[in-house]
């Protein structure tokens, strides 16, 4: 969903050409917006990771000028001081940028995604206020804000400040039509042709993000609001309702497939290779090496990824992140049980009483994973794919080291 900024000689070169052969963009001009005309312009999924969101902009064009400018939300830099840091603790300020169509067109032909264009029917008086709310917005002390994944990223800014010109009347009718979405199911869906990503992304979210969405939170998704728009009607002057879009084109064709319709069903090869990395630590146990090795190779990721989720909850901003029921899978306790692990697993010497009540710590703690679906109190996390792929290796892990430990010190 974010763009970042083009390549420096590709903006420098279009930017160029343009001057050459464009009208200059003309300055704001306290017109009633008669001459004006505002499109929706949706972008489709593209190759990276931040592009298989897709993105959207609103266009303005001034049939008195000839300009058509496109103001796109949701810029990044990655040399923005401390980006990757700010990154991680959930501090981003992206900005709104203001670009000539022709060159985004260029830049968007280059990268094979689609485009789509919607003129909205919006009177001349929303033209002027929504035109004029842009120019303000882009200018370089307005142009920074807040970023956030699902509230405040490229579609809704765009979403918020086409509802700012419709008084209102786009957000009535948007939440008034709940979807069968969340954010996890969206977000899962839209970065799944990075497989190893979307695993993550999935991972990492917690029940915040499995709460059902309206149509107007599921906008964060561009395509989702273009076609959320198609059944939007606004008033004219003499009070009858008409359809919000106008008209409807494609601008360009796309090179790349269009997002996935849906993410495939894991719940089936989750559980068989959580039982067979179980049975796997259980047949291993006679074994000091191999047992070491599964033992320490299925431990450590879990500790990493534990620690990566408290992490995550206690420090960031990464709201949808907050409460992970995974935590009690990805244990930070396993980072306890490395160094016995590491000793040659487990030997008087090195695994006493405190180990022993580690381990039915850790063992209680992943069952406790599926109960809390029992309870109505605690909100609902959509994971029980990732249950059955690390409850029977912790268990199986737990059981092993229990058999192999001593009972005394």
């Amino acid at each position: 969903m974010p763009a970042p900024f083009p390549n420096r000689r590709l903006l420098l070169a279009a930017f160029a050409l343009l001057c050459a052969v464009l009208p200059a963009q003309a300055q704001p001009q306290a017109d009633g917006g008669e001459t004006l005309s505002i499109s929706l312009l949706t972008f489709g999924p593209g190759e990276i990771y931040w592009e298989r969101f897709g993105h959207n902009a609103i266009l303005v064009r001034d049939a008195a000028t000839g300009s058509a400018v496109a103001y796109n939300y949701g810029i990044f830099d990655f040399n923005q001081r401390h980006f990757f840091l700010n990154f991680a603790r959930g501090l981003m300020r992206y900005r709104i940028a203001a670009d000539p169509l022709a060159l985004d067109l260029a830049l968007y032909r280059e990268e094979g995604r689609w485009v789509e264009e919607q003129a909205l029917a919006l009177s001349p008086p929303q033209r002027a206020a929504l035109r004029d709310f842009l120019e303000w917005n882009a200018r370089p002390e307005h142009a920074q804000y807040d970023y956030d994944y699902f509230r405040a990223n490229c579609s809704t800014q765009v979403r918020d400040a086409l509802d700012r010109a419709l008084g209102g009347a786009l957000r009535a009718q948007l939440q008034a039509r709940p979807t069968r979405a969340s954010y996890r199911s969206d977000a899962v869906r839209l970065i799944w042709p990075d497989p190893l990503l979307a695993l993550g992304m999935d991972l990492a979210l917690g029940p915040v993000a499995d709460r059902p969405l309206d149509l107007w939170q599921e906008s964060f998704v561009p395509m989702v609001l273009m076609r959320a728009l198609r059944d939007v009607t606004v008033s004219e002057a003499a009070g009858k309702r008409v359809p919000l879009v106008v008209s409807e084109r494609r601008l360009m064709q796309a090179r790349l497939p269009d997002e996935p319709a849906a993410t495939p069903d894991l719940r089936v090869p989750f559980l068989a290779l959580g039982l067979v990395l179980a049975g796997l630590l259980l047949l291993a146990r006679g074994t000091r090496i191999g047992f070491t090795a599964l033992a320490v190779l299925y431990a450590l990721p879990c500790a990493l990824g534990g620690t990566i989720l408290l992490l995550m909850w206690g420090f960031t901003r990464h709201w949808a992140s907050w409460g992970n029921q995974n935590l009690l899978l990805l244990d930070p306790l396993y980072w306890a049980l490395l160094p016995g692990l590491l000793r040659g697993a487990p030997a008087a010497r090195a695994w006493g009483p405190r180990q022993r009540a580690l381990v039915w710590i850790i063992a209680v703690a992943a069952l406790c994973t599926p109960l809390l679906k029992l309870s109505p109190a605690i909100p609902r996390q959509d994971n029980l794919h990732w249950i059955l792929l690390l409850l029977p290796p912790a268990l199986g892990l737990c059981l092993s080291l229990l058999r192999r430990m001593p009972e005394r010190s």
